[in-house]
């Protein structure tokens, strides 16, 4: 099964190209820190700003500078054949599996998401992990549409990120006799997922706090609940100044504050505000990140 924790890597910018130094320097940190596997170009990628051989180019390096760790690309789309085609690219670009975002804009109907997925899951040469987030895709994909995909041997598992427990554990139960992971997709509700039967995270803020995502995951998978829980207040307020702004501006800034990359983004989002900078800084300090 899919679980631990997945860092969504960012994708650093250098003006219009792309930083694979700090890129490089990013996942050998994230390595030595026990994660399970990276993702790359999902939405702390901005991935929707990529070009096609800007998105080849950065799965291709993270395959190549993994480690030996698994892959996961983010191929989807709100394009069916499009998902299917980067699928295909990523597969052959040596990812072991795939993250697939509910199509956005188009707004299917819960029957267009099932159809959607089973179409691609019949085409795939690799594992599909679903990520639902409605808060950006205009549409939830129900726990009775996520159950039904499950049963398909190709899907096998979801990044879930609604912001609900309830429905979480719907999925859970839903999917409780197949080998189908659940994985949170909101930092802050990690442990609360964990705690009704997830097994996971695809996170953001393991990029700047690797050692205390993975340690709050072992330390509940080993039965360690009181320490689980301490490491998840302690990292509680930076994990809300990482979504103060849209993701991933306030997370560029404050791995910039460790030395790596810079705050840039690509537009239309645009760096971390200033207001938001020193609390930021200061959350990290407290952390003992930085000085």
């Amino acid at each position: 099964m899919f679980k631990g924790v997945w860092p969504a890597l960012p994708t650093p910018f250098a003006g219009e190209g792309i930083d694979f130094e700090a890129m490089k320097v990013q996942m050998d940190r994230l390595r030595e820190a026990g994660v399970a596997g990276f993702v790359a170009c999902g939405t702390t990628g901005e991935s929707p700003t990529l070009s096609r051989d800007e998105w080849a180019s950065v799965v291709a390096f993270c395959v190549n500078h993994s480690g030996g760790l698994p892959v996961m690309a983010g191929s989807g789309s709100n394009c069916t054949a499009e998902t299917v085609e980067k699928t295909l690219k990523a597969a052959a670009l040596g990812a072991s599996s795939v993250l697939v975002v509910v199509p956005y804009y188009n707004k299917p109907t819960q029957a267009g998401l099932r159809a959607h997925f089973e179409h691609l899951a019949d085409r795939s040469p690799i594992p599909i992990i679903l990520y639902n987030i409605p808060g950006r895709t205009g549409v939830n994909m129900l726990p009775e549409t996520i159950a039904a995909l499950a049963r398909h041997p190709k899907i096998r598992g979801i990044k879930e990120a609604a912001g609900s427990l309830d429905q979480v554990s719907q999925i859970v139960r839903l999917t409780a006799d197949l080998d189908f992971s659940v994985l949170s997709g909101d930092d802050s509700l990690t442990l609360p997922l964990l705690a009704v039967g997830g097994q996971g995270v695809i996170s953001t803020n393991a990029n700047v706090v690797p050692t205390q995502m993975v340690g709050l995951v072992k330390a509940f998978a080993e039965g360690r609940c009181a320490e689980a829980r301490d490491l998840h207040l302690s990292i509680l307020e930076l994990t809300s100044l990482l979504f103060v702004e849209t993701n991933p501006a306030p997370l560029k800034y404050a791995l910039s504050l460790l030395g790596i990359g810079n705050p840039e983004v690509r537009l239309p989002l645009v760096p971390l505000s200033e207001k938001h900078r020193e609390p930021l800084r200061a959350a990290m300090t407290t952390l003992g990140l930085i000085q």
